[in-house]
């Protein structure tokens, strides 16, 4: 909870997924609070390799590599998160995109900042073995309703060649993922409908898509050994968009989510209702495409997006 013109409001915490990703991220960061140097360098130690500088000094096609990209994103928020999360009496509930599901069980203290980076970063490279044995794509379709695009997906889909609606992402904005012909079919099937726009996304694999069921296999394997706690409050899990508040529930979750669809717009709806009227929602991490989205999703909603040290910084002066 926080505190707000003397009443009390209720703190959804959201956390971002790839392609957030910049080079310097967490510098200023870093510079500035010990909370977030420490976070950096627990993720450096438990990895054994300076994520740190290369999220400060790049190189940039280093950084994006999902291997990286992952463990990057996530240290990014929890470094925030580090800072910012005392300030801030709990939550109501969380959700994270994609990879950003598990900086949200890092707020609600299911994960371990330090575990969760073990993870995305295996997670990470499950998901690269997989896109290169089965090459696949992914693009996103601008300006046409999700139902359409599902329908174009499945007019797509032919003698195992598959394209499916992905990332949810907003009710005009939709990802798609499969085999690369497939997607192709069902790019021009969207245009054909109506879409505004088709822009192909660089990414190693067909992400949240059937092709990705190795990885989700052998990731259940990394889940299932690793330390979960029962989370504080409920995490929106992408796959369902259900509260999460069970620790097996969320380690289920968390592998069903690679080959299942990111159901955001069901997500940010179920944490308004949860956390209620009033309530503020705060992006933790690089960029602000989730209160962009969220915005559009839920007209009027209370959102501010925390990635720089200056913004930290002014968010603490308030809170």
């Amino acid at each position: 909870m926080g505190e707000h013109g003397g009443a009390v409001v209720a703190t959804v915490w959201l956390c971002p997924g790839q392609g957030a990703q910049k080079v310097g991220m967490g510098k200023d960061l870093a510079a500035r609070f010990p909370a977030a140097r420490e976070t950096f360098q627990a993720i450096d130690d438990a990895l054994g390799v300076p994520l740190s500088r290369l999220m400060f000094e790049g190189p940039e096609e280093e950084l994006t590599a999902t291997h990286n990209a992952q463990p990057a994103i996530l240290a990014h928020s929890a470094a925030v998160f580090a800072v910012a999360g005392p300030q801030v009496d709990g939550g109501a509930g969380a959700a994270g995109h994609s990879l950003g599901e598990y900086s949200a069980y890092v707020t609600a203290g299911a994960l371990e900042v330090t575990d969760a980076a073990k993870l995305v970063r295996r997670r990470g490279e499950l998901m690269h073995k997989a896109g290169e044995e089965r090459p696949g794509m992914m693009a996103a379709v601008l300006g046409l309703a999700t139902a359409e695009v599902d329908a174009a997906c499945k007019e797509a889909s032919r003698q195992g060649s598959v394209a499916v609606p992905a990332n949810l992402n907003a009710p005009d904005q939709t990802v798609i993922s499969g085999d690369p012909d497939a997607v192709a079919r069902a790019g021009e099937a969207c245009k054909a409908r109506g879409a505004k726009r088709v822009v192909p996304l660089k990414v190693s694999g067909a992400f949240h898509s059937p092709l990705m069921a190795p990885a989700a296999n052998h990731l259940l394997v990394a889940l299932e050994r690793a330390p979960f706690q029962d989370p504080a409050f409920p995490v929106l899990a992408n796959a369902t968009a259900e509260a999460v508040k069970e620790a097996a529930r969320a380690r289920r979750l968390l592998a069903d989510q690679l080959t299942a669809p990111v159901r955001w717009v069901e997500c940010m709806e179920h944490a308004a209702r949860l956390a209620g009227e009033g309530a503020r929602f705060i992006e933790i991490g690089p960029g602000t495409v989730l209160a962009g989205l969220l915005k559009r999703i839920v007209p009027g909603a209370n959102v501010v997006s925390l990635g720089s040290a200056a913004e930290v910084t002014k968010f603490m002066e308030t809170a």
